[in-house]
């Protein structure tokens, strides 16, 4: 594998646009990954399920590949699992049902915040995403006229405070491209927050330039949710990435996906807990893998996730335990999946009894 090295030293580099050179050098089909990947890969299954899911990777993520089938190379590589697996949905959150989407690329599922889609392209192709049947599709790229349509629809919407711009990835816009949808979205007088969606921090870091930053800054309040699930993909790139954003003025989350073999562990959860505050991004969501097709491999059981969340609380620090959710099926919404803490309660004299972080059992006094 090349060494992450070669491309964190041009961190903030005079070339604004290095980061789409790294791009352009990303791998799309078995042959160029057979070329510039040094383990042994299945030729022909990476081409039939990349028929169906395409692939893509860029230089830099496939350079923190350590083994074969590690936690980088789980989330990259194709695997034949993926076209086997007929368990769940194409669209598991009915994001695209016309009774949550007005039309394609919108969706208004809470009352007052919507979800935008300006982008169909990542800097690597996730193999769990949650919008696979969108991903890297030619066809389903998305306009500016579509985009203007989403503008529109949010103008005329008064009780929208909140929008989301997800994708694919909104940061693989250019500049320009992504302050045109800033602007004309602050334009809005009802728009209190502008949230992105981005997973580049983490994927291609070199995105993050210090023109980028700059023009974000003009568009507070603004946030940035990103997604680290695995401790090596913290290098010193993505952290010089998420310190420039940190910078700028704009708080940063990170919303991890619990994965079978990927961070499915508590010691692994919590390292990366502990490294995301470091870098002062928060620690927001730990999702319960959605009900997606072809990610069936990647799921755990929810005790699973409760387990990981008892042994978070109590043993790092409270600012770094996000919330475990589940978004549930059909549109339902997120809920928070909680150990049980509370035991027993008694009406008449107001004792709680409580379990701790470490399994002990305390009474507490409900009440006056």
């Amino acid at each position: 594998m090349k060494d992450s090295r070669s491309f964190s030293h041009k961190q903030v580099s005079i070339e604004k646009e290095f980061w789409e050179e790294i791009l352009e050098e990303g791998i799309s089909n078995s042959e160029e990954l057979v070329k510039i990947c040094k383990i042994e890969i299945d030729k022909q299954q990476i081409d039939v399920v990349s028929k169906k899911y395409p692939l893509f990777i860029n230089p830099y993520y496939l350079s923190l590949v350590r083994r074969k089938n590690d936690a980088v190379w789980k989330q990259c590589i194709p695997n034949i699992l993926e076209v086997e697996d007929d368990f769940g949905f194409d669209d598991p959150l009915h994001e695209d049902d016309r009774k949550f989407s007005p039309f394609p690329g919108l969706t208004h599922r809470y009352p007052d915040r919507v979800l935008m889609l300006v982008s169909n392209k990542c800097a690597m192709y996730c193999r769990f995403c949650t919008r696979k049947r969108k991903v890297g599709r030619p066809y389903m790229t998305m306009t500016r006229e579509q985009i203007l349509k989403g503008i529109d629809y949010i103008r005329e919407h008064p009780e929208v405070r909140d929008v989301i711009l997800s994708g694919g990835d909104p940061l693989l816009l250019k500049d320009d491209e992504l302050e045109w949808i800033l602007k004309s979205l602050r334009e809005i007088r009802h728009i209190e927050i502008i949230r992105i969606g981005t997973r580049v921090p983490c994927t291609l870091p070199q995105r993050i330039t210090s023109s980028l930053c700059e023009m974000l800054k003009k568009y507070h309040p603004l946030y940035i949710n990103t997604h680290f699930n695995h401790p090596n993909e913290i290098t010193e790139a993505s952290r010089k990435a998420c310190e420039m954003l940190a910078d700028a003025g704009i708080p940063l989350g990170n919303q991890t996906v619990l994965l079978k073999g990927v961070n499915d562990n508590g010691k692994i959860m919590a390292k990366l807990m502990k490294k995301l505050l470091v870098m002062r991004v928060k620690p927001y969501y730990i999702y319960q893998a959605d009900l997606t097709r072809g990610t069936n491999h990647f799921r755990t059981k929810v005790r699973d996730g409760m387990e990981i969340m008892g042994g978070l609380r109590g043993y790092i620090s409270g600012m770094a335990v996000p919330h475990y959710v589940v978004d549930l099926p059909e549109g339902g919404g997120k809920v928070p999946v909680l150990p049980q803490y509370m035991q027993d309660y008694n009406k008449k004299t107001g004792e709680i009894s409580f379990k701790n972080y470490l399994g002990e059992s305390r009474v507490y006094i409900d009440g006056c």
